[in-house]
This record gives structure tokens, C-alpha cells and sequence, in this order.
């Protein structure tokens, strides 16, 4: 099979196109026929080991500390069952399905990669192409974890996204402008009709001094701004969701999230089979992700927009 690999960390550039063996389903297994995967920031930081600060030393023990121990990248794919392994009942060959390779174990970025039957895959609706279903779960997952689990996010309040319309940014627009939130964009200007279209009330330029709320969240998607410059955006009672968080900040939301009656919220985004399942069940309520479709061999090209941080959407990669 054609496949994706980084045999070293680095650039775009450090990125190949090889033929490997094709994988093999075993028991309680799905094999994949990937017809298209997501390249997202998260794929481009872990290329490049591009940790948030503090991170640096735990992702590489857990990837590998000198170069890559799983080669092949990649982790949201849609395409169709092509084998079951022994003893699956729920998936049959020929079903069209979507999802997520689990934790850092990679390999969506081939012909082929494996899944467990059980595991962090749902049937791909008939609305939803391939290309979108391949962008779908990332920016979704991580905004509805944020907005809804972690700062509980109200109808009528006010929000704030800072970094709008990238992956995780258009998918907290839509779906706080969703949930009955007023929310104001931070983007560049090229990009402030795209928020409007999204579902922001009031747009303004990320360059700029952010507008002054108050706020009842504040969602910070580019990582610029922390706690000591979004205090004073926030209601007496506001959350501040920080989704770049370096490792100091975690651990401080963590051990103290409470901050005279504001909140600091910095958990990791949970994947689970429900969290899919609520995320598919946006579909129905016209969410689409905005996708930038690429061949196969325009890998370099993907990661290089998934590393710009000025990318409108999703990017995904077409396989056939």
C-alpha cells in the first residue's frame, strides 16, 4: 500500500511517500480502506515534536525520543471496511465508516490502517462526503468538550474565540453561535466574513487588542492569550478555556481551576465512542466542516497549511 512517513521530526519536508506492506485486521480488528485523512495542527506539532512548552520531554518519550517510532502519521480517516479480523460482529466488509486512530498510535495517513471494532469508529452518514467526514471529528470534538463539558457554556451568554476559523476555531463558532451564545471572532480580516457565516455576531482583528466583553468565556484556540491577559475579559464569573495549554497551565487548571469565582479550564479533550457520537449528531443539525482537499501527493503541501496557523477550516488528503 502507498503510505505517508516521517522517519525523522522536522518540517513539512521530512515527509515521504513509500510503498509498505499492507496491514493485516487481527481479532476484534478493522481494516480500513482510508479514502481520505485529516491533516490537522495537532498532526503538524506532533511532525515536528512542536510541543507546547513542558511538553517537549513527554511527547517525545511517548513518540519516540530520537526519531519517530510509528512512521506512518495521521489519525482522522473516512473510508470503507475492507476486512474484519476474528470474532467482529459489528462491521462487515463494504461499510462506509469515519473516525479516529486512538491516543499516538497513528497510521491514518496510508491505503490501509487498523482499528479495533470497538473502538473510536462510527458509520459515515450518506450526507456526509468523504472529504468532510475526514475533517469532521477534530475540531468538533475538542470545541464540544471545551465549550460544553469544561465551561459549560449557556444559552445567551457571551463568548469570545480567539483564533476563529482554523479546525478547532470554525467549529467553536458554529457551535456556540449553536447553543445560543453571542460570539465575537478573533481572526484576520480576510477571514471575518467566513466567521460571520459561521454564526459570530461581531467580528475583530486577532493583531488588535481584543474587544473588552465582558465575557462569559473566553476560548483561546492560538495560544495567545493566557490567563493574566483574558482575566480581565471575563464576567466575575467567567471560564476561560485555554486549548493550546503548555504544561504549566494544565497543571494549574488542574490543581486550581477556581479563580475568585472565574474558572480556568485546561483538561485534555476526551475521545470516546459517545464523544463521536454526539459530535456525528451536529450533522443533522447542518454542521459541515469547511474543508481544503489535496492529493496524496501534496502531502508536504497539507502539512505545510496545518502548520501555518492562517488556514481556513480543514485540511484533508484525498487517496483516491
Amino acid at each position: 500500500m502507498r503510505a505517508v512517513t516521517a522517519r525523522r521530526y522536522g518540517g513539512p519536508r521530512v515527509l515521504a511517500l513509500e510503498t509498505l506492506p499492507r496491514p493485516r485486521p487481527g481479532p476484534r480488528e478493522v481494516l480500513i480502506r482510508v479514502e481520505a485523512f485529516g491533516v490537522t495542527r495537532g498532526d503538524a506539532r506532533l511532525r515536528a515534536l512542536d510541543a507546547p512548552r513542558g511538553m517537549g520531554l513527554p511527547l517525545r518519550l511517548a513518540l519516540g525520543v530520537t526519531r519517530p517510532r510509528r512512521v506512518v502519521p495521521g489519525r482522522e480517516f473516512a473510508g470503507t471496511v475492507a476486512e474484519v479480523g476474528p470474532g467482529v460482529t459489528r462491521w462487515t466488509a463494504g461499510t462506509p465508516v469515519m473516525g479516529i486512530t486512538p491516543g499516538l498510535t497513528l497510521g491514518a495517513a496510508a491505503d490501509y490502517c487498523v482499528v479495533a471494532e470497538g473502538g473510536l469508529l462510527v458509520r459515515r452518514p450518506d450526507t456526509l462526503p468523504v472529504p468532510e467526514a475526514a475533517g469532521y471529528f477534530f475540531g468538533l470534538l475538542t470545541a464540544a468538550d471545551f465549550l460544553m463539558d469544561q465551561a459549560r457554556l449557556g444559552a445567551h451568554e457571551r463568548v469570545l474565540v480567539n483564533g476563529a476559523t482554523g479546525a478547532v476555531g470554525a467549529a467553536a463558532t458554529w457551535l456556540a453561535a449553536r447553543l445560543g451564545a453571542t460570539v465575537t471572532a478573533l481572526a484576520s480580516p480576510g477571514n471575518h466574513d467566513f466567521a460571520r457565516a459561521l454564526g459570530a455576531t461581531e467580528t475583530a482583528d486577532y493583531r488588535a487588542p481584543p474587544p473588552p466583553g465582558p465575557y462569559d468565556v473566553v476560548l483561546d484556540v492560538a495560544g495567545t492569550l493566557p490567563w493574566r491577559q483574558a482575566r480581565p475579559l471575563l464576567t466575575d464569573t467567567g471560564r476561560l478555556g485555554l486549548v493550546s495549554a503548555a504544561l504549566g497551565p494544565q497543571i494549574a487548571a488542574s490543581l486550581h481551576p477556581n479563580r475568585q469565582g472565574r474558572r480556568l479550564c485546561a483538561g485534555l479533550v476526551k475521545e470516546t465512542p459517545q464523544a463521536l457520537a454526539r459530535a456525528l449528531a451536529f450533522h443533522a443539525q447542518g454542521y459541515r466542516p469547511v474543508i481544503t482537499a489535496l492529493p496524496l501527493d501534496a502531502i508536504v503541501e497539507a502539512h505545510r497549511l496545518a502548520s501555518s496557523g492562517h488556514k481556513r477550516g480543514n485540511v484533508v488528503v484525498l487517496t483516491v
